[in-house]
C-alpha cells in the first residue's frame, strides 16, 4: 500500500488517538506538576468599646485573583510526586535507616497510603487476571461439549455477570455477605457464630473483592475463548484422536496453541481492568481494608478540597504501572510476530 494512501487510511483513528487519549494525557502531566494555590490570609483589625482584637481571615478576592491568573496553581515540579501521599522518598529513606529487617521496612512502607493502595492493586491483579483466564477457558471448552440445543441457555446465563453494571454487581454482594444476607448469615449459621462478619476481616475482604472479580470479569474470556473454540481445525483434532491422544492431549497440545493469541489479548485487558479497580471497593464500602490507586484519585478529587494536582500524580503513576504490566506481554508477541515474519 503506498504511504500517502496508509496515511489517509489511518488518519481518523489516528486523530481520535491523539484528540481522546494523547492530549488528556499531556494535560494530565503538566497538572500533576501544579499544587493548588494557597488562601490568601489577611489580619484584620477588629475595635470595639471593650479594645481591639487581631482577627486572621481569608481575602476571596486576593485568592480568586490569584486563581484567576494562574488556573493551573503554583509549580511544584515533582514534590507531589515524592511527597508523603505518593512516593514519600524522605519516608522510605528514614524507615530504611531506622530498621533492621526487610519485613519491618516492608511494614512501615505499606502503612504509607501510595504503597497500601499499590499493594492491593498488585495483589487483585495478580490473583483476579490467571483465575479468569484459566476459568474463562474452562467455561468455553465446558459450554463447547455441550449439545447444541442447551448452548444457547447456557451462554445466556454465563453471560449475565458481565452484562450487570459493576457498582451494582459489587453492591449485590454486598449485601449477600452482610450478617442479615444469605452468605453471612449462612456462614453465621455454618460455624455457630453469631458474631462471624465477613466485613470486618481485611484478609475476608480482600477475599470477597477477589471472588467479585473473577465473578465479574470470567464471562468476557469466556465468551472470547468460545468464540476461539469455533475456528479450531477439526482435522488437526481428528488426527490427534486417531493418534491416541486423550481429552486433556488434544486441548493440551491442539486448543491451547490455536488460542494463544486470544489468551494474550484477554490477558492484556484483564490486566488493564483489574489494575483500575475501583468499583468494587465503592460498592463493598472495603476502603478501610482495601484501597487502590484508582481509589486514591476518587478521594482527591471529592469533597469541598480538591486536589487536583495530587489525583494528576497519581493519575500519571498508575499510567506507568500499567505500561510496565503490560510490556512483557507486549515484548513476547512483538518476539513472536518477528519470529513468524523470520
Amino acid at each position: 500500500m503506498p504511504h500517502r494512501t496508509f496515511l489517509w487510511f489511518i488518519l481518523p483513528s489516528l486523530s481520535a488517538m491523539i484528540l481522546f487519549i494523547a492530549l488528556p494525557i499531556v494535560s494530565v502531566v503538566i497538572q500533576s506538576l501544579h499544587v493548588e494555590h494557597e488562601q490568601v490570609l489577611v489580619t484584620v483589625e477588629t475595635c470595639g468599646p471593650f479594645g481591639c482584637t487581631n482577627e486572621t481571615r481569608v481575602d476571596t478576592e486576593a485568592t480568586a485573583a490569584l486563581r484567576e491568573a494562574q488556573p493551573l496553581g503554583r509549580f511544584n515540579g515533582l514534590g507531589t510526586y515524592v511527597n508523603r501521599a505518593h512516593l514519600a522518598t524522605a519516608e522510605l529513606s528514614a524507615a530504611w535507616r531506622t530498621t533492621d529487617s526487610l519485613g519491618a521496612f516492608l511494614g512501615q512502607a505499606l502503612n504509607l497510603p501510595f504503597y497500601k493502595a499499590l499493594a492491593f492493586t498488585l495483589a487483585y491483579t495478580a490473583v483476579v487476571t490467571p483465575l479468569v483466564l484459566v476459568l474463562g477457558l474452562a467455561i468455553a471448552l465446558g459450554v463447547n461439549a455441550l449439545p447444541r440445543l442447551l448452548r444457547g441457555p447456557t451462554i445466556f446465563f454465563s453471560l449475565l455477570p458481565m452484562i450487570v453494571t459493576p457498582l451494582i454487581g459489587s453492591l449485590v454482594l454486598f449485601w449477600m455477605v452482610d450478617a442479615n444476607g444469605v452468605i453471612g448469615a449462612g456462614m453465621q449459621r455454618l460455624f455457630d457464630d453469631p458474631d462471624l462478619s465477613l466485613k470486618a476481616s481485611p484478609a475476608l475482604t480482600w477475599a470477597m473483592l477477589f471472588v467479585y472479580g473473577v465473578w465479574h470479569s470470567a464471562p468476557f474470556a469466556f465468551i472470547v475463548f468460545y468464540a476461539g473454540l469455533q475456528t479450531v481445525p477439526g482435522e488437526t483434532l481428528e488426527a490427534a484422536m486417531i493418534d491416541g491422544a486423550n481429552r486433556w492431549e488434544r486441548v493440551r497440545y491442539v486448543v491451547i496453541p490455536h488460542l494463544m493469541p486470544l489468551a494474550v489479548f484477554v490477558t492484556l485487558m484483564q490486566l488493564m481492568d483489574n489494575f483500575r479497580v475501583f468499583e468494587p471497593i465503592v460498592g463493598f464500602q472495603a476502603q478501610a481494608s482495601a484501597t487502590s490507586l484508582s481509589y486514591i484519585i476518587y478521594s482527591d478529587l471529592r469533597g469541598d478540597t480538591q486536589q487536583f494536582g495530587s489525583a494528576a500524580a497519581t493519575s500519571v503513576l498508575t499510567i506507568i504501572g500499567v505500561a510496565i504490566l503490560l510490556a512483557p506481554v507486549l515484548l513476547r508477541t512483538w518476539r513472536d510476530f518477528n519470529r513468524k515474519r523470520a
